[in-house]
């Protein structure tokens, strides 16, 4: 059932040639889209691990496939159900998991979205799994996301009352094996997975998916449906566009019947188990215990595990560590990807005060993913998406070295290709470890190789923060003895990382990259530019290793879809590192010293998948072009809003706009507005549509 760590990236190959083909069956010539840096690119393999992105619409996943989950090494992504689902005045989370039909239009995007964002994934390498709902039907009537309307639960546009299993009370002896999985859940219409009639109806449905590209699911309430009815719906389920079995991963809780291997023959299940012995011991418990930690402890079979820290609803119920953890939890995900049982994920969602509250949206339908508010981008923490790159790198070898030093402390290789140690305690701790790695200087993957670390006869004195970890391979991160500048990417020495800020608006297609001075900026050559993410545009960003207590200069570039380059027109910029992290806040063609910031609010009512932008007399504001407007972000809705960078004691004029999902332009009526900079910073426009 374990993919091969190079799966995805022959799923990238097989989809750049498919779209080539493609092009040329239609007699054109295609140019294709300028992708992301890839895992392949910087020499860091997709391997298994699954981010587990929940309730993040379409758009945000695409994008985060390919600025974030290539780039890191994620092998694969786990998404929220895609079917139309209840529709209720307060739009709770737990609404997708109350299906009203199998259309593909749901809170997250419609059909065209998913479709837009499996492909965007897979040109990425990055597979796609989706959360199967296929146990039952919902319990509440009303009105779904795409407008279908249920006035009896069991009477749905996909299934009759006859569909439904015979027992229609709520489960109340969850010792009872039958009751268990013949009656409703919550409510909910438990379907009669045994009819032939019904198993068809929810093959077709996941074979729909698999057609459009879905690799895999994570089939919801599993341990609702008899083992022996999910083989069979397994044994009929087509092979991926890749030519593979699609991957199953089945939430079957553990405590009560069935057992869990019942449902070894069918997949993997999720190890809630492994989740609970997590917050045991980094929650309250001592680390050091976990020398011991493996299947004695009651997990599900190795083979078989799809381990987590935590998911949507263990978060919820204490079961878990959860994001309002913080640093405990960050840390045991870096154990979970470091210690290397079962198949790891990495869950990320938004922040909660109350456990029903819905996602960030707008009437229902879920905005996009905003990281810096309102949501908890764990795939993105700098710590764990180091530890993706260590865990693909140090693959199936073993625990070894494991050393305890202290209460709360430990370190660990997997053979001679990677050591990490951690430290739970509230205090620094320092210790000589013995690595089983070659002698040579590594760059510490926890906090994206700002520090190092020097191994000498197989040992390396570390001073592991609290709440902190240390970790390095040998791979990419290695820079050996006098290595003199060939560690693909640093120019020799000692590094420290440069966060590039760039403010920089472009047309679709473009993308915004740096060089400079220094190796690890391209040396001034243009085809070894760094590519910077347009996660947080119109700013891009990039954290990049760079030599330490050196002067560097540098400048910002853009290139097309067809590879053409224009430069920013100011001069060069420069930078000074010492030995500690920098960044570097920059605005395109605007010299730093010349630079301020106007928040930009205003107060418009939109219709789903409708979106708000600025543009005006700046090219930074898009130069009045509507195809370089600056989006504005609906994470205050009805409140629009975004800072955007303008040049100090300028007057402008400005406007704003709508534009639907097709691309459609509206203009608020009215004459420009107008406004003129000081020579100050943190200027505020509150507009209201007109």
């Amino acid at each position: 059932m374990r993919p091969s760590p190079t799966r995805a990236l022959r799923r990238k190959h097989r989809t750049a040639v498919a779209v080539a083909v493609g092009a040329l069956a239609l007699g054109g010539v295609v140019a294709l889209p300028a992708q992301s840096a890839s895992a392949a690119d910087t020499g860091v393999k997709n391997g298994d691990v699954i981010a587990n992105l929940w309730s993040w619409n379409w758009k945000s996943v695409a994008k985060e496939c390919t600025d974030v989950l290539d780039p890191a090494g994620y092998g694969a992504v786990q998404v929220a159900p895609p079917e139309e689902s209840l529709k209720q005045a307060n739009y709770f989370w737990w609404d997708v998991y109350q299906p009203y039909s199998y259309k593909l239009d749901s809170r997250f995007g419609s059909a065209g979205d998913f479709k837009s964002m499996i492909d965007t994934c897979h040109s990425a390498g990055i597979e796609v799994y989706t959360d199967a709902v296929i146990n039952h039907t919902a319990a509440q009537t009303g009105t779904g996301y795409a407008g279908t309307t249920i006035g009896n639960k069991y009477d749905t546009p996909d299934y009759d009352p006859a569909d439904s299993d015979d027992c229609t009370k709520t489960i109340s002896n969850w010792s009872d094996q039958y009751e268990v999985q013949h009656c409703e859940l919550l409510g909910l219409p438990d379907l009669d997975t045994s009819e032939s009639g019904v198993r068809a109806k929810i093959v077709g449905f996941l074979n729909k998916q698999i057609d459009l590209g879905v690799d895999g699911f994570r089939v919801d309430a599993a341990k609702h449906i008899e083992t022996g009815d999910m083989n069979a719906i397994k044994g009929a389920l087509h092979t991926t566009t890749a030519g593979d079995a699609p991957y199953l991963t089945q939430e079957v809780y553990p405590g009560n019947p069935p057992a869990l291997g019942d449902y070894y023959n069918n997949g993997d299940v999720l190890d809630f188990t492994y989740a609970a012995a997590m917050k045991s011991q980094f929650g309250g418990g001592d680390i050091a215990n976990l020398a011991s930690f493996g299947s004695s402890w009651g997990l599900a079979n190795e083979a078989n595990s799809n381990t987590f820290v935590t998911n949507h609803d263990t978060e919820r119920n204490g079961y878990t560590l959860s994001y309002k953890d913080g640093a405990t939890a960050v840390l045991a995900n870096v154990f979970q990807l470091a210690r290397g049982y079962g198949r790891p994920s990495v869950y990320a969602a938004w922040n909660f005060g109350q456990s029903d509250e819905a996602p960030p949206n707008n009437g229902g339908f879920v905005t996009d993913t905003n990281c810096s508010s309102g949501w908890s981008c764990l795939d993105r923490d700098t710590a764990v998406s180091g530890m993706i790159a260590w865990h693909n790198a140090v693959a199936n070898a073993s625990v070894a070295n494991w050393q305890s030093p202290a209460s709360n402390v430990i370190g660990f290789a997997r053979g001679t290709g990677g050591f990490v140690a951690l430290n739970n305690s509230s205090s620094a701790h320092t210790h000589t470890y013995t690595t089983g790695l070659k002698d040579g200087t590594y760059k510490n993957v926890i906090n994206g190789g700002a520090t190092s670390v020097t191994v000498s006869g197989g040992k390396a004195a570390l001073t592991v923060p609290a709440k902190g970890a240390v970790a390095f391979y040998d791979g990419s991160y290695i820079c050996t003895v006098n290595c003199g500048g060939g560690d693909g990417g640093s120019d020799g020495g000692s590094t420290v990382t440069a966060s590039f800020n760039e403010y920089a608006p472009t047309t679709s297609g473009s993308d915004v990259y740096v060089v400079g001075s220094t190796s690890a900026l391209g040396s001034w050559n243009t085809a070894n530019a760094v590519k910077l993410s347009s996660a947080g545009y119109p700013v891009w960003k990039k954290d990049i290793a760079v030599p330490a207590a050196s002067s560097i200069e540098y400048k910002y570039l853009k290139k097309d879809a067809s590879g053409t380059v224009t430069w920013e027109s100011n001069a060069n910029r420069k930078l000074t590192t010492g030995t500690s992290s920098a960044a570097v806040n920059n605005t395109w063609n605007v010299a730093d010293a010349d630079a301020t910031d106007v928040r930009f609010t205003a107060n418009a009512t939109t219709t789903q998948g409708t979106n708000v932008y600025v543009v005006g007399s700046l090219p930074s504001l898009g130069s009045w072009n509507p195809a370089d407007a600056i989006p504005l972000s609906s994470a205050a809705y009805p409140s629009w809003g975004r800072t955007v960078i303008v040049p100090k004691s300028t007057a402008f004029t400005y406007k704003y706009l709508k534009k639907d999902a097709s691309g459609t332009v509206t203009w608020e009526s009215g004459a420009n507005r107008s406004y003129t900079t000081g020579s100050g910073a943190g200027y505020t426009v509150s507009d209201t549509w007109k």
